[in-house]
Parts: C-alpha cells; structure tokens; sequence
C-alpha cells in the first residue's frame, strides 16, 4: 500500500492552467457546483419551516431547541461524512465520490419528506449532512484541479457562494408551500424536502458528462487516461474558443503511487505545513460559527420576537446579498490578492455583527434583515474563502482530506455549537419576548470572525494566478525526503 509504481514527466497540470475560458468549464461549474444550491435550499426550508414543524398535528411538535438540535445533527452528519467520503475521495478519485454521495443525498432527503416522528426527521437529517457534508471534499478538490489557475478564486467562491441561490429558492419555496390555502398544512413542509430530491437527479444527469481529475489519474498510476482526458478537453475548448492551444514548457516529475498512505497525509498537514494548518482551522471555525448560529435560526427568531408569520421574504432578500457577495467580490481574490481580501471580508463582516449585536433591542424585521444582509456581503466571500483556502494550500494527494479535515473540526467546534447555542437563546428569551437574550451569540461570532481575519493577515497564503502545483508541491514530487522537507518548511 502506497509503494512507488514508477516514475513520470508530464506537463497536464501546465496544460490545464493555460486553458482561456469556454463553455466547457461551465459544464464543471454546473455539474459540480450546483451542490451548493443544494445545501442552502436544505438549510433555508428547516429554518423557515420552523413554526410548520413546531406543530403537533400538521408538524412534528418540534420546540424551539429541536429546530437547533437538527441544525446541529445535520452538521454533525455533514462533517463525519466529509471525513469518511474526503479520506476515499483521495484514494478511489474525484468522479467516484461525487457521484455516490450525491446519491446519498437524494435517499436522505426523500426520507426527510416522510418523516413520522422527531427521531425519524433526526436521523434523515443527519445522513442529508452526510452526504453534503462528502459533496464538500470531493467537489472542491475536482474543481480546483480542473479550473485554469487565472480563474481559479473567483469560480470557487462564484461556486461555494451559489449556497445562496438555493437559499433564495427555499425561503421563496416555502410561501406557497406554507400556506394553507394553497397546499395542506400537513404536506407544504414534505413536499418542500421532496423538490430538493428532485433538482438532485437534474444534477446527477449533468455530472455524468464530467471527468475524472487528470492531476488524480497520473498521481495514481493512469497518466494514459488522464492524457486522453486532458487532449479530449483541448480539442472541445479549440473549437469552443475558435483558437488553437500554443504548448507549454513546464513539467512536473511524479512517483506514481496507487494509494498514500494515511500516516504520509496526517504528516504533511501537522508537521510540514503548521502555518497553514492554523490558517484554515481558524478560517473554518469563524464561518461555521457565524453563519449556522445566525442563519440556521434566522427564522425562528423573526417569528419568536418580531411577530413575523411569513419569513421567507426577508431570507430571500438576505441570500440575495450573499450571493451578491460572493460574485462581485470574488474577482478580487484574484486580483487583489487571497491575503488582502480574507482579511478583509472576515474583519468587516465581525465588526457589523458586533455593532449589530448591540443594536438589537431596537431593531425590526426590516432592519434586521438589513442589517444581516450588508454583514453577510462580505462575509460570504469570505466564508466562501476559506473552502478556496484549504483546497488550494496543501498538496494535492490530501487536497481532499485536508478540504474534509478542516470543514469537519471547524464546522464542529462552530457549526454544531453555534444552533445548539442559539437554540438555547432563543428559548430562554421567549418568555419574555426579549430579543437581546441572544446577543452573546452575536458577539461571540463577532470575535470569532475578527480573529480568524487576523490570523489570516499574517498567516495567509498569496496564491493569486499560481498553479496548485508551485503553492504546495504534490507529496510525489520525484526529490529526495530531505529536499522535500526542506522545500515544505519554506512554504509553511
């Protein structure tokens, strides 16, 4: 297991990053990227549909800690999956896992829609997480590795931020299917689950036609396949583009390995790349916090404090923004610089959650939803960031793993104590309808995001227009151990 298979000098990577543009990479960005879509509809229908659940006779008689706990359990399930499906996303390649775990998806969502009783909707939560939480560490490592290096920030936070355009699509959902008059109390909340099972075999249609990672194949052994791949891709983009490809100089030597073994990825995350490693920790912890504490209860705390019967409005106009966010800011984490703008994007959007905290005994609906939906512009971009970050930082046989690793313990310490804590908040204010009960939550994801832009003004990696190759070279890379070691603790 992970012994050397042989050695080789190709130039696929340089290959794939002087490609301009065509309509050939919208095929990766609708084939794999659309999972975002999936995940903000989930996410949006169970905080919207709050007060539907919470019913006994049309719901499921969930309190207010329930909508928290399946919050937490979704998340739960979203980082054990993406340590169990990141680990085989490394080993058995791209194309393989992001067609299985989208499948796991489907299954769980279907089963979320008929849920007869609080364990059931628990459980169907928690393999929905599951397999999202798998879509994360096999998606992001296929797009980073076929996506020209020019393009590469601003098409993954585009990506990661069209989170928002499902999250739009589920508020805006939920109207009709919340109202009586127009679907049944008791099936509005099943059939809203059901729609997303559906949009998921539209996707899966369209991510057949998407390759295997030519960087994965010739790492393991099947550089023959991932040559004809790669060719397949210059002769669709010639004719796309109307122009003919010039060649290119750079080569990379690889020793071919079929798997690497565990103990090689632990080493190059803990010991050959600290820095980094405390980069996206901290990145991971902030977002998480930040926008599972906030968003995954947004709805229940327009309805708990500010009398608002129909929440899907105002979270429609709030994922606008940080989709808004995420594509008119992406451009400059290429242009700017990734340093420069994760900075940024995480300092300000704490900043505006910590005066919004102080604020909320004297906000509406209205103003609340205003004031989150200037917070999140930057703050999706800058969540969106620490995806780019992680996948593009640490070499290529634990991109992956690394992208899995990181969501899943930031998103842990974050994600599943940020609706657990809210959920608690908001319970204990209700009583007396005091929304400044919850401004610890704001405050504490205030410092969070502060820090995180802090650690990543001196800890930050400048890999603006670099191939993934030269910002972390691939583990296999034919040097001596010594060479290596030397090499990966200049770039720490």
């Amino acid at each position: 297991m992970g012994v050397e298979t042989g050695r080789i000098t190709t130039d696929i990577p340089a290959r794939l990053d002087r490609l301009p543009w065509a309509r050939w990479h919208w095929l990766i960005v609708v084939g794999l990227g659309t999972v975002w879509i999936l995940d903000g509809l989930e996410v949006t229908i169970v905080g919207s549909m709050s007060d539907a659940l919470k019913d006994p006779d049309t719901g499921l008689g969930l309190s207010s800690w329930d909508v928290g706990f399946a919050g937490a359990i979704y998340v739960a399930g979203a980082c054990i999956g993406a340590l169990f499906f990141g680990q085989l996303t490394d080993r058995f390649g791209r194309k393989k896992l992001f067609l299985v775990t989208l499948a796991v998806y489907m299954c769980a969502t279907v089963l979320t829609a008929f849920s007869m009783a609080p364990w059931w909707y628990f459980m169907a939560r928690f393999f929905t997480g599951f397999g999202i939480g798998g879509e994360y560490a096999a998606i992001n490592s296929a797009i980073d590795e076929l996506i020209p290096a020019k393009f590469r920030g601003r098409v993954d936070i585009g990506i990661n931020g069209s989170y928002w355009v499902g999250a739009a699509g589920g508020a805006l959902l939920t109207i009709p299917l919340l109202d009586p008059t127009v679907v049944p109390a008791e099936w509005g909340w099943r059939l809203a689950f059901g729609l997303g099972a559906i949009l998921a075999v539209g996707i899966l249609l369209v991510r057949r036609n998407v390759p295997e990672s030519p960087r994965w194949l010739f790492i393991h052994g099947r550089e023959e396949e991932g040559e004809r791949i790669v060719r397949e891709i210059e002769e669709t983009v010639e004719h796309e583009s109307g122009h003919r490809l010039e060649g290119v100089d750079e080569t990379i030597t690889i020793r071919q390995r079929k798997t690497i073994p565990f103990t090689m990825i632990a080493r190059t995350v803990f010991t050959l790349y600290p820095k980094r490693t405390v980069l996206c920790f901290s990145l991971f912890v902030g977002q998480a916090f930040l926008y599972n504490a906030f968003f995954f209860t947004y709805g229940d705390t327009l309805s708990t404090f500010l009398g608002v019967d129909q929440t899907g409005y105002y979270i429609a106009a709030f994922a606008v923004s940080n989709f808004a966010g995420a594509l008119l800011l992406g451009p400059l984490f290429d242009r700017v610089g990734r340093v420069r703008m994760i900075t940024f994007t995480y300092v300000i959007s704490g900043a505006l959650l910590g005066v919004t905290g102080f604020l909320l005994g004297s906000v509406t609906a209205l103003s609340l939803t205003i004031l989150g939906a200037v917070i999140f512009f930057f703050a999706s971009a800058g969540a969106s960031s620490a995806y780019l970050t992680a996948s593009e930082v640490f070499p290529m046989e634990t991109r992956a793993l690394c992208i899995a690793f990181f969501y899943a313990i930031g998103t842990a310490v974050g994600g599943i104590s940020g609706p657990l804590l809210f959920g608690y908040l908001i319970d204990q204010a209700s009583a007396d309808k005091d929304i400044t009960g919850i401004a610890i939550g704001y405050f504490i994801g205030a410092v969070l995001m502060i820090g995180a832009g802090i650690v990543a003004a001196f800890l930050g990696v400048k890999a603006e227009g670099r191939s993934l190759e030269s910002i972390a070279q691939p583990l296999t890379v034919a040097e001596d151990d010594d060479q290596q070691d030397e090499r990966a603790g200049a770039s720490t």
